[in-house]
């Protein structure tokens, strides 16, 4: 959560210094006041709207109570930003005259940032009429179409960014949900089985050991059948338990393709990958857990949109198209202890950048080896 907070602020001040350039116009007006005094002033407040409007935008983005604020800001997070340059604005208009009209522009980008569209198209038709119509109707001047286009043109492209991101989020969002719904029908599942190899056996254990006891004084031959009995269940129960577990630590590399193919696929990542008649019975399970937890970083962390397998009888690599890890590669716990998986069977993983940009990882093995991982 740190991490996408800082990477919220510095777009935010990058996005805000990119606009913030447009500020060179008023700057040198103010600039070009005779009044020593009203140049000071003038200055000081073009800057400090210059310095409340990326402020603005780092408020905006810094993020509050761990939700993202880009899809349902908080008012506060607006309000206060938006009253603060209104009031600026409002504060150089008495010497910078018609100049102070440029500084609309920003404002009416942030509210079409920030707010909602049906807000946003309020608040805009708001700061239309206050700067560009009714200053002018009332010097009995007309309306400053020029300005009033820009506002209405910038508000427009920086509430498209806006929409992409909020429904860039919302999809990641999604994606996040449908991920834990998985895990979450996964441990359903697993404790469905548990349940049902375990209840039935434990109960009659359960049953035959209260009988085997009242039957010890009375009837020591059907006590010890009844015992008997109980190793049984138990043993059948131990075995139930173990295939269990082995079926769920069971992996093979044609089966790791297939929950590859569908994981990607709901990632809306697009995927090459081998055909199942062409894959290698030699190296099969480590490759398979080479496949799942590469797959695994890729559909969570790469942000790509496409997805290469190779795999040849003593090699397999995954690659994408994402962001990469950004510098040299990082070995966090999952492939950290997919390293020493791919270590005990006696081969080597290489992860590095693409020159192209994504990530590869690659699993090899020398021609000769004939170990597997069990």
């Amino acid at each position: 959560m740190r991490d996408s907070v800082a990477t919220r602020r510095r777009v935010g001040l990058i996005f805000a210094a990119v606009w913030a350039v447009y500020l060179v116009d008023p700057l040198r007006r103010a600039w070009s006041l005779d009044d020593p005094l009203e140049r000071a002033y003038s200055l000081g407040v073009v800057v400090a709207f210059g310095v409340c409007f990326v402020g603005a935008y780092w408020y905006l983005l810094r993020g509050s109570g761990g939700r993202d604020v880009w899809i349902d800001p908080h008012p506060r997070t607006v309000v206060v930003p938006l009253a603060l340059l209104c009031a600026l604005m409002a504060a150089a208009a008495p010497t910078l005259h018609s100049e102070v009209l440029g500084l609309a522009i920003f404002v009416g980008t942030f509210i079409a940032f920030a707010l909602p569209v049906p807000r946003a198209l309020v608040a805009l038709a708001v700061l239309i009429l206050a700067t560009t119509v009714v200053p002018q109707l009332l010097a009995g001047e007309p309306p400053a179409y020029a300005t009033m286009s820009s506002i209405a043109m910038s508000a427009f492209a920086v509430g498209g960014i806006r929409e992409v991101i909020r429904r860039n989020q919302q999809l990641s969002l999604a994606r996040k949900q449908l991920t834990e719904l998985a895990i979450a029908e996964e441990r359903l599942r697993v404790g469905r089985d548990v349940h049902d190899i375990l209840g039935h056996s434990l109960t009659v254990i359960t049953v035959k050991t209260e009988l085997a006891q009242r039957l010890l004084d009375v009837d020591p031959e059907r006590a010890r059948t009844e015992l008997a009995d109980v190793e049984r269940l138990a043993r059948e129960a131990l075995s139930g338990v173990r295939s269990t577990v082995g079926g769920l630590r069971e992996i093979s590399l044609e089966g790791e393709l297939a929950n590859a193919r569908t994981a990607l696929s709901a990632a809306e990542i697009e995927a090459s990958l081998p055909d199942s008649d062409e894959l290698p019975v030699r190296h099969s399970v480590v490759f398979g857990w080479v496949l799942r937890e590469a797959v695994t970083n890729v559909v969570r962390h790469s942000g790509a949109r496409h997805c290469t397998v190779r795999v040849t009888g003593t090699t397999i690599e995954i690659s994408d198209d994402g962001v990469g890890s950004g510098g040299e590669p990082h070995f966090g716990s999952g492939l950290s202890g997919l390293r020493e998986r791919v270590r005990a069977t006696g081969g080597t993983l290489t992860v590095s950048n693409r020159p192209e940009g994504g990530l590869r990882v690659l699993a090899s093995f020398p021609a000769g080896l004939t170990k597997e991982l069990e």
